[in-house]
């Protein structure tokens, strides 16, 4: 039997980034195995909350709406370290909210990433950051989506779970990449880095007709243009992407040469200069930020789900 039609968009998210898991891990870290499979069976009725990449999954699955059946546009793969014994919970969970994910490996334990590149994924969310270390090494655009604290985690999993009201919400999906080290290369923030930012802003300056270099989330910056093309450009299109970036002018230049070389489009370019990321990404309504930087990480996390790109100079 040959596989289906491959997808527009490949997405591979783990049971801990989808639902939050956080109390059941817990108990994981603190008892064993032995008490965590105790918990899910005796509780696999109970629905879990949304997680932090629960409301990107939901609007990435709308993206489907009108399409024929067998060629969807988007698919979301489950990736586990449950048993299916213990994983049913999580299945019981997918129906409940009426997510359509119908592919899914549980590893009892082991490592979930090996089967990222056999599903053909072009984007990995996960909670765990060496799974993700080692999605990106085998060139595979991933980010680790850590959980929230507690106390912020009942007013995100209402919204998730559109409890909150109608005003609150929104069904178009806003994704936001930083620049260097996740669509581009780290080659002009490593000298930022080790010869300081005039250094940095006269290299750019000198090569601002040379594109840059393609970054881990490149490929699927593409696959995500391909989507963007599946419908109608304007306000009411389901998707819309910002590039928010530390750099400034004269530095722009060689961005919006290389994107433009690329044949890739993006509805937003943010140039702040320095400026703390997260009030932006809140006045852009983002769903969820992708930065190489933990400083970046920190300002975005009370504004929107936060993926780590644990890649380039900034995490060496």
């Amino acid at each position: 039997m040959a596989d289906a039609a491959p997808c527009l968009l490949t997405v591979a998210v783990t049971s801990r980034a989808l639902f939050d898991l956080e109390e059941s891990h817990a108990l994981w870290q603190a008892q064993g195995l032995e008490a965590y499979a105790a918990y899910q069976r005796a509780h696999e009725d109970d629905v879990l909350a949304p997680g932090v990449a629960f409301t990107v999954v939901r609007k990435l699955l709308a993206l489907n709406s009108g399409a024929p059946a067998d060629q969807p546009r988007v698919e979301v793969i489950l990736l586990s370290r449950n048993s299916a014994d213990t994983g049913l919970r999580i299945f019981n969970s997918i129906q409940h909210y009426g997510l359509d994910i119908v592919r899914a490996t549980f590893t009892s334990g082991e490592p979930t990433w090996p089967y990222v590149k056999p599903f053909g994924t072009d984007l990995f969310l996960s909670a765990n950051p060496d799974s993700v270390r080692s999605a990106l090494a085998h060139g595979i655009a991933a980010a680790t989506i850590l959980p929230k604290p507690p106390g912020e985690r009942a007013e995100e999993a209402a919204a998730a779970a559109g409890e909150l009201p109608a005003g609150r919400l929104s069904t178009q999906l806003r994704i936001a990449f930083d620049g260097d080290a996740v669509i581009f290369g780290d080659e002009s923030e490593r000298i930022s880095r080790e010869q300081g930012v005039e250094a940095f802003g006269r290299h750019e300056r000198e090569k601002a007709r040379e594109l840059l270099s393609g970054g881990p989330f490149r490929g699927f910056l593409s696959a995500l243009h391909q989507l963007q093309a599946a419908f109608a450009p304007g306000e009411n299109a389901p998707i819309r992407t910002a590039l928010v970036t530390a750099r400034s002018a004269p530095a722009h230049e060689r961005v919006i040469r290389t994107l433009r070389e690329w044949g890739v489009r993006l509805d937003e370019a943010l140039f702040l200069g320095g400026r703390h990321k997260g009030p932006f990404l809140a006045a852009f309504g983002a769903d969820i930020f992708f930065d190489d930087s933990q400083h970046n990480i920190d300002s975005a996390h009370p504004h929107t789900a936060a993926g780590h790109v644990p890649h380039g100079v900034a995490n060496e």
